[in-house]
């Protein structure tokens, strides 16, 4: 490959549907600016990013293999039990890297989450909201570590402005750190728009299994209690859309960026997990919502705990969650809108080469 292709390697972690989805608008600016993304991932990820870019070499990357507790409450020993798996694919990764590297010529490389995707011979930025890893107790060992991994990249993004108010809250902000830090504000491949309002309610659903599954099973017998109209999205990525209507519900597997988009501006509330993704399109679309964490998941419920306490959003646990906890969205102000433009050119310098 010649030099003016100018490739860059644009990897996001395969954990839910986040990673990737917060990789599109890098990757739309990447091509205005005159470069050539190349697409890394696995699994559900990579699928996505091919049906938004079909036009675009994509790699398979190995599996992280993470695997999902029923219960919230092993949700932590499931992942130490992994890690060996974590282990072996990021060490895997790192060489398959290092082949890429020649082989297309790579000028540079934005890793989102994951660790072995980096080299010390071209520029690599590591994508993340969370510098601190919470894990309960382990939190401080956990937030090392990561911390200790994103040394090894040239910058580090973190999708959230520096200033309070924030999205990220203790996730993305540390003290003091000798980490290459830079604050590029929330980041979405949605736009706002003025819409009819035509659904009453738009579910959305994401993240890893069985907590997808159990949610989806959960919120189907909801909903028909729900007084209005109802969108359901399932985020289920198959290669055919399939929709059905059932009552006042219209169910969808799942939408393209591009009906995302006008089905979150036509609807009045959004019901959905408090992933960090769906809070930055929710604060980008200013629609008013109420959150589900992934049980176990501690940023989850962290960041739906901090955004309940500050005002902002309501959220249930699974467990506990009833259709009429959507009354309480009138009492909250939704999210705050943080205006900050970023300077794609500025922060592409990087990846030009001497």
């Amino acid at each position: 490959m010649e030099n003016s292709a100018k490739n860059i390697l644009v990897a996001p972690l395969n954990w839910g549907l986040g990673h990737a989805t917060r990789c599109i608008p890098i990757i739309r600016e990447l091509e205005k600016n005159g470069f050539t993304p190349i697409l890394a991932s696995d699994g559900v990820a990579l699928q996505l990013l091919q049906k938004e870019f079909p036009h675009l070499q994509s790699l398979e990357l190995p599996s992280y293999e993470i695997e999902y507790a029923k219960t919230g409450a092993d949700f932590k020993w499931k992942l130490i039990k992994n890690s060996p798996k974590m282990i072996e694919a990021i060490f895997a990764e790192k060489k398959i890297v290092k082949k890429w590297i020649a082989e297309f010529d790579l000028q540079g490389i934005i890793s989102d989450n994951r660790l072995g995707v980096h080299s010390k011979k071209i520029p690599s930025v590591f994508m993340t909201h969370q510098l601190n890893v919470l894990s309960g107790k382990t939190t401080w060992i956990s937030s090392k570590l990561h911390q200790h991994f994103i040394k090894k990249f040239t910058e580090c993004w973190i999708p959230d402005i520096q200033e309070n108010p924030n999205l990220t809250g203790k996730l993305g902000h540390l003290k003091d750190s000798s980490l290459n830090l830079k604050y590029l504000g929330p980041l979405s491949r949605l736009e706002k728009k003025d819409l009819p309002i035509k659904y009453d309610l738009m579910v959305i659903l994401s993240g890893p299994e069985p907590q997808r599954t159990f949610l989806e099973e959960k919120l189907k017998s909801e909903v028909l209690l729900f007084k209005g109209k109802v969108l359901f999205i399932k985020g289920i990525i198959e290669s055919e859309q399939k929709t059905e209507q059932h009552e006042n519900v219209a169910y969808y597997n799942f939408m393209t960026s591009s009906e995302i988009e006008t089905a979150f501006n036509e609807s009045e509330t959004v019901l959905c997990r408090s992933g960090y993704t769906t809070v930055m399109d929710l604060a980008k679309l200013q629609k008013k919502a109420f959150f589900i964490p992934t049980p176990g998941q501690f940023e989850q419920e962290y960041l739906a705990k901090r955004l309940k306490r500050n005002g902002f959003v309501p959220y249930a646990k699974q467990d506990d969650f009833k259709i009429e906890n959507l009354l309480e969205v009138k009492l909250f102000g939704g999210l705050p809108q943080l205006k900050k433009e970023i300077n794609w050119k500025q922060l592409l310098v990087l990846f030009e080469r001497e």
